[in-house]
């Protein structure tokens, strides 16, 4: 489904979609954070939440929401010089640390440990952040490759729904500083969903 074939509600929900009932391993139908829901609503942003099957990576996401695993953005925890910071990128790269490292003008740059994290987020499932680093007091870091594409979707904070806005409502709204520091994955992690 395109973007100009969405028909959109106040919510942001399309007018043709319906929430299905829990998965199995899920025991209510997810709404993005409520913080960031406000945010988009109060800021007058179009949206769409797409709810899915749980879902606990990125490439499986993409397959699960029929969204190219180019489209759909992760949020990596990284601490850049001791500092909390989201780099934001395509689910179907990884992130180069040496190439952030450069790009930023770092001394040191590590992925962050759940245990640093996971309080900053209290409304998020863990690995399901949205990249929207502004709400949650971090700076954040966006792949150049990711900032090409018109749309962006991503974790909503559930591992079962998406959010999808357009990028250019995400950069106007975060003001992300973008570099380039990932590369795309290899053939066989990718899954052939990614062919």
């Amino acid at each position: 489904m395109g973007q100009d074939d969405w028909a959109f509600h106040a919510t942001g929900l399309l007018e043709s979609q319906t929430l299905r009932p829990p998965t199995a391993r899920s025991t209510e139908v997810a709404m993005p954070t409520k913080k960031l829901r406000e945010f988009l609503d109060g800021q007058g942003i179009r949206y769409v939440t797409v709810p899915h099957p749980v879902a606990y990576t990125a490439q499986e996401t993409a397959a699960l929401t029929h969204v190219l695993s180019q489209e759909l953005a992760k949020t990596v925890i990284v601490k850049v010089d001791g500092v909390l910071a989201m780099a934001v990128l395509p689910a179907s790269y990884e992130v180069d640390l040496s190439l952030l490292r450069a790009a930023t003008g770092a001394r040191t740059i590590s992925l962050a440990k759940e245990k640093e994290f996971k309080d900053q987020f209290p409304e998020c499932e863990i690995g399901a952040m949205p990249p929207f680093g502004n709400l949650y007091g971090m700076a954040v870091f966006v792949d150049e490759s990711l900032a090409k594409d018109r749309e962006v979707a991503f974790n909503a904070g559930s591992h079962n729904e998406l959010v999808r806005l357009s990028y250019d409502d995400f950069e106007r709204l975060v003001k992300p500083t973008v570099l380039k520091f990932s590369g795309l994955r290899d053939m066989e992690s990718r899954g052939a969903w990614h062919l």
